[in-house]
């Protein structure tokens, strides 16, 4: 079974289109709870351009009043900015992610060797026996990768699974990619490392991933569970999602 926790800044990022309150962020929040979702997931940027920084208190606000069995997961770089906000909110899970600050979206894994001392320096900062911390994970990380990010004092990696999503029209390279995630899924467990996962998931290419790569805790998805409730509503979106993650 993989839990699901989805991601909200598709939802905020509709909503900034206009100086409106809607489609609410923590309107959404409950009704995929409501559906059956394990945690809501939000990636705030310095530029706002989606999740803001009233949405990451107005979430946890929700969280603690409605749902205290969900999961609050929180990503980002850490900048001090970052790292602050992570420890006013206090989530149950961050998940740090090597972005500079302007990219679009998440687009590779920690170099988990060269940045090493400063991840371990980070990771001892805000871990707590009450929150967990998850490193953003190149598909092809290996072994060595992975006993770099284990040294860290990290207690899992998120897989970015978004080479594998990107090879919707190419099933010869999604069988690639799919073998280099389980590989490096294979090292985390026998690291004693926990796997998230997260990035261009869809129903389509779901059932094939759970197939093949073991050990998925959690999958964090945003932009596909968002554009499926366009069509289907977001409670029918997150139950197709469970079911296929086996979490019905």
């Amino acid at each position: 079974m993989t839990k699901l926790s989805v991601n909200l800044n598709a939802v905020a990022q509709l909503r900034n289109r206009r100086n409106l309150p809607w489609p609410s962020v923590t309107g959404i929040a409950r009704i995929v709870l409501d559906a059956g979702a394990s945690g809501i997931t939000v990636h705030p940027r310095p530029d706002e351009r989606h999740i803001r920084r009233t949405d990451v208190f107005e979430l946890k606000e929700l969280l603690v009043s409605e749902y205290p069995q969900a999961e609050f997961n929180i990503e980002g770089y850490p900048s001090e900015e970052f790292l602050a906000l992570v420890e006013t909110a206090d989530p149950e899970q961050v998940t740090l992610v090597p972005d500079d600050p302007q990219q679009a979206t998440s687009d590779h894994g920690w170099d988990f060797t060269g940045k090493g001392n400063f991840l371990a320096s980070v990771v001892g900062r805000i871990r707590t026996p009450t929150r967990r911390i998850s490193l953003f994970c190149d598909p092809d990380a290996g072994e060595a990768g992975i006993a770099a990010a284990r040294a860290t004092g990290a207690d899992r990696i998120e897989l970015y699974t978004g080479p594998y999503g990107g090879c919707f029209d190419d099933p010869t390279r999604a069988e690639a990619e799919l073998a280099k995630l389980a590989d490096t899924a294979r090292a985390a467990i026998a690291a004693g490392m926990g796997i998230n996962a997260g990035h261009d998931l869809t129903l389509e290419n779901l059932p094939k991933f759970q197939a093949e790569v073991p050990g998925v805790l959690e999958a964090s998805i945003g932009h596909g569970i968002t554009a499926d409730a366009l069509i289907l509503g977001f409670a029918e979106a997150v139950r197709r999602y469970r079911e296929v993650l086996g979490d019905l």
